[in-house]
């Protein structure tokens, strides 16, 4: 082993420099506790105007506004002063601005924003969409991001009473504090860091990049665009599972050291684990959620980010035994689902004197959901009789109907059982001992509801949830792009899917009931 190499010579170097440092840090920590701050101060409160008039005759302003003779010019500098930096979510106020500038017993007339010309990107949040505007004498200051040292400042008109009156800003900041400072000139602002902080800082920032600029010519495995490292889990749709963990497979050969673990429970099921432990962790987890059709919890919590990812047809499936070449009119199905049908031969002559048994999925399941909207348009009102879908516990039930957890075992239940029928995504309704039943004459085909050659009702758009826009960059965030460019599609297409990229699917997935 060579010691003495260039990489072990700046490793050592850097790690003594690293302990110096950390002794310096952390006698500063103990002195300058690293939260999150914004600190405000007022710079100017002039008077414009008074109650006779005559400094407005001499200034020549608000001639025909009486109401303004008392006009007060504040000049409010509102800053970062803490040690990290502050983001727009790091607001914790229930309002949808950041801040609330509070002037007591004066009335805002107006607003202008100025700042350095250094942090002129400042001046995109100051929108009334963000919530930036005033009522009264409260001045509503949106949710700026502002890294360390940043400032902005707020030159406000006022009304209705003198200077020298009390000025609040009122708001909170996530693990940090909104609090008035001093300074002894307007914009003075003293170094974070004494000359010797600085001094280790930038030896040890040199130490660092000299040794990543050895590391980084040495890789000569940089990772492909589009990859990105870390562990990833997929959960949801038990429908859309297969292409999912084609895809996962795709990309983690692809791109080393990414880690996708695919675990379909049903679509509710996943969403529900997403929403928990998005609320647990306070931040965006490595997980997605795929979902078959729109879930409702979206509309309930308003950190779920959903994306229309692909078109995907359903069918109804029957036991071999039961032929219906001319399949089930939407009435028959209705008839069927309401336990109003108890025997196939109440149909129709020609059909076996088989009993009916309903094999469903379970409450999670997003293929049930659309099958309830979309082909049934109400729940399945026959109540579920039976555990195993062979021995009914309620005798009193006319139709025995039974719930299961994965479409797979629909698919392989509904095979083995004579006179029984369920639903599946088409795609995976190619077992042994099953039939496909056209609905209205229809039957489900992927390509004629991308050319809408029919008008077949049982299908859907998938969904693919985060919880929250994952970030730029991060494993989630590169699986999701990567699920819409080129690879994706033809994966998408072969396990007989439409995606939502593709322009032509765009309409159909347009529509949130697919």
């Amino acid at each position: 082993m060579q010691w003495f190499s260039p990489e072990n010579v700046v490793a050592v170097g850097t790690a003594v420099l690293g302990i110096v440092a950390s002794v310096a840090m952390v006698w500063y920590e103990r002195r300058v506790p690293r939260r999150k701050r914004i600190g405000y101060r007022v710079q100017m409160d002039n008077p414009i105007g008074d109650r006779s008039g005559r400094a407005n005759r001499r200034l020549g302003l608000f001639d025909e506004t009486p109401d303004m003779a008392d006009a007060t010019l504040v000049l409010l500098r509102i800053e970062n002063d803490g040690s990290q930096g502050i983001g727009g979510g790091d607001y914790s106020g229930p309002e949808s601005h950041g801040l609330t500038a509070v002037f007591t017993d004066r009335i805002v007339r107006g607003v202008s924003v100025t700042q350095p010309t250094n942090t002129d990107h400042l001046m995109d949040h100051f929108t009334a969409e963000s919530g930036f505007g005033y009522e009264g004498n409260r001045l509503r200051i949106p949710r700026v991001p502002l890294n360390r040292g940043e400032h902005f400042k707020l030159l406000v008109l006022l009304s209705g009473g003198d200077v020298g009156r009390e000025i609040r800003l009122i708001g909170g900041i996530h693990d940090g504090e909104v609090h008035p400072n001093r300074s002894a000139t307007p914009d003075d602002q003293p170094p974070l860091f004494s000359r010797a902080a600085r001094l280790i800082s930038i030896t040890l920032t040199l130490s660092v990049l000299t040794l990543a600029g050895i590391v980084i010519a040495r890789d000569d495995h940089p990772l492909p665009i589009g990859c990105a490292r870390g562990t990833l889990t997929v959960t949801g749709s038990t429908a859309f599972a297969p292409v999912v963990r084609d895809l996962a497979k795709q990309y983690e050969d692809r791109c080393e050291g990414s880690d996708i673990k695919v675990d379909a429970r049903g679509s509710e099921a996943g969403v529900g684990d997403l929403v928990s432990l998005g609320a647990r962790s306070k931040r965006a987890p490595a997980m997605i959620a795929f979902s078959d059709g729109p879930t409702p919890r979206a509309g309930v919590v308003s950190d779920l980010d959903g994306t229309r990812v692909a078109v995907s047809a359903f069918t109804l499936v029957v036991n071999e035994g039961v032929d219906l070449p001319h399949g089930l009119s939407l009435a028959d199905v209705r008839r069927i689902y309401r336990g109003q049908v108890t025997r196939w031969k109440q149909l129709d002559p020609h059909l076996p004197d088989l009993p009916v048994v309903l094999v469903s999925r379970n409450a999670d399941s997003g293929t049930r959901q659309i099958f309830q909207r979309r082909v049934l348009g109400t729940w399945e009102r026959a109540p579920s009789t039976s555990l195993d879908c062979v021995h009914q516990d309620d005798r009193s039930a006319p139709v025995m109907r039974c719930e299961l957890d994965s479409t797979q075992k629909v698919l392989d239940t509904v095979a083995r059982i004579p006179g029984a029928i369920g639903y599946s995504e088409l795609n995976l309704a190619r077992h042994k001992g099953l039939r496909r039943v056209p609905l209205d004459g229809a039957a489900a085909s992927i390509e004629d509801i991308e050319y809408r050659r029919s008008n077949y009702p049982y299908r859907g758009v998938e969904y693919a949830y985060t919880y929250r826009r994952p970030l730029a960059g991060s494993l989630t965030a590169q699986f999701l792009a990567y699920v819409s460019q080129s690879t994706g599609e033809s994966e998408i297409r072969t396990h007989g899917h439409l995606p939502c990229s593709a322009p032509a699917v765009l309409p159909l997935c347009a529509d949130d009931d697919g």
